[in-house]
């Protein structure tokens, strides 16, 4: 059943039980409607969320679904007729919309990509927003490019490589790498990333019409030798990489491979594209300064965002290349949306120069630590088979190595039946994984909610037959 058929069964579902029990009537859970159906949580959520803005159900947070005031209809209109309209979805939708999907109250969240509200600036933000909305020139057409001090502000990040005038600012980092991608490459071109790699690379790459091709990473990052190779086999002119605390594996790119790495970009003509996105969330020791502050010849286009280290509605990212690399990428952007919000882009510059920003900073680094500290632990008493491949020194996420014969994506959905919700590994991977993985996210949740979601997943791995510790 694809996903189209199985949401529309859960809205014949829905539709029928409100029809039965009435106005203010309980509907059945989440997971008796996943058991029953046998789809995943996300599928109910959609069905929910369309039949909430039909009026049908009432969604009521920690208590559950109840039959709304408007009368149910028990069929829903033909729409049938779209799909054939449409023809094939892009390739990856369904894993970066999985990912994207927010969990419902009674799942423990064990996957994600922001930080736990508890960690979040929101009362430096707000103040920030406040101070920035006041502003006359908030309101007013502001340079394509972006603001000027935001721009050197994202300069200076990139360890003095960039001036501001090689600075774009774009609506968040998952909009650079769209418009990188476009501007670099044309479709039909082939692509290089790390194997593993960020799912959303990925799925904008292939929806820009790139071929993929995976370069397999270690603990010290994407190996040389077979990047070398993948240029010379591909004729591809761009790499897209994560040299610090990389999404998902949470590798760094070792101090010995750096310049190896840069010295394969300058062989082949070549870009990388460093995604910096989690230079503020260090946990342990201290990051390499970025790729970029090495590279001499204009190689490296380098992408930073704001989103990750602080919330996710602030949505104001960077990227920068010199020369003709960043003149495309400028013009690119035009073609977008002409500019990011100006009050947006005053309350970042307000935050970042306000006393709170570094507050906030020295805070993340021991909650972060907590937390990934709590979910290791927990992994080790209660699924000892499950194996962190590193100890992560930053970002958000473990990557876990799953027994031989235990499916990822089986055992994804018998979480969800567990009430905790998990990111199997093969998404991640833009071919066949080499093993199965899991990505657990220790930065979305306190301690004890990640202790729960770990209790609940090793119940779920033994409904599958993994013995318990």
């Amino acid at each position: 059943m694809n996903e189209d058929n199985a949401e529309q069964g859960v809205i014949r579902l829905l539709r029928a039980a409100a029809h039965g029990v009435g106005p203010g009537g309980r509907l059945p859970s989440v997971r008796a409607i996943m058991q029953e159906l046998r789809v995943s949580p996300v599928t109910v959520q959609h069905a929910m969320r369309r039949l909430e803005t039909e009026g049908v159900i009432e969604v009521r947070a920690s208590k559950g679904a109840f039959a709304g005031r408007k009368r149910a209809e028990p069929e829903a209109p033909d729409l049938e007729w779209q799909a054939v309209a449409l023809g094939a979805k892009p390739p990856g939708e369904e894993s970066l919309r999985d990912l994207m999907a927010m969990p419902s109250p009674e799942m423990v969240p064990l996957s994600g990509g922001y930080l736990d509200p508890e960690l979040q600036p929101v009362a430096a933000l707000g103040a920030a927003l406040g101070r920035a909305s006041r502003r006359p020139e908030a309101w007013a057409r502001g340079p394509v490019e972006g603001r000027e001090e935001l721009r050197a502000w994202f300069a200076r990040q990139a360890g003095g490589a960039f001036r501001a005038a090689d600075m774009v600012v774009c609506p968040g980092g998952q909009a650079a790498l769209s418009t990188a991608f476009r501007a670099l490459a044309a479709p039909g071109d082939a692509v290089l990333v790390e194997a593993p790699t960020y799912l959303g690379a990925i799925a904008t790459a292939r929806s820009s019409g790139l071929q993929v091709v995976a370069v397999p990473a270690d603990s010290d990052g994407v190996r040389p030798d077979l990047l070398d190779a993948a240029f010379t086999r591909t004729g591809a002119k761009v790499f897209y990489c994560q040299p610090l605390y990389a999404n998902p594996h949470g590798a760094v790119l070792s101090r010995e491979r750096r310049p190896e790495v840069l010295s394969v970009l300058a062989k082949h003509g070549a870009f990388v594209i460093e995604d910096d996105f989690a230079r503020d969330m260090v946990i342990d020791g201290t990051p390499p300064p970025p790729l970029a502050a090495e590279d001499v010849h204009g190689h490296v286009i380098y992408l930073r965002s704001l989103t990750k280290c602080a919330a996710p509605g602030l949505r104001v990212a960077a990227i920068g290349a010199r020369g003709a690399a960043g003149a495309r990428l400028r013009s690119a952007r035009v073609l977008d949306d002409f500019f990011v919000a100006g009050p947006l882009q005053l309350a970042a510059l307000e935050l970042l120069s306000s006393p709170a920003w570094q507050r906030h900073l020295r805070a993340l680094r021991p909650a972060l630590k907590a937390r990934r500290d709590a979910l290791l632990t927990a992994l080790a008493t209660e699924l000892p088979q499950l194996r962190p491949v590193t100890v992560p020194s930053g970002g958000m996420q473990a990557w876990v190595r799953l027994p031989d014969g235990l499916d990822d994506l089986a055992l994804t959905s018998a979480a969800a039946a567990h009430g905790v919700v998990v990111s199997a590994g093969r998404p991640w991977y833009a071919t066949d994984p080499p093993a199965a993985h899991l990505r657990l996210t220790f930065a979305g949740a306190p301690p004890e909610v990640l202790i729960d979601g770990v209790h609940r997943l090793a119940g779920a791995a033994a409904a599958l037959g993994l013995p318990s510790a």
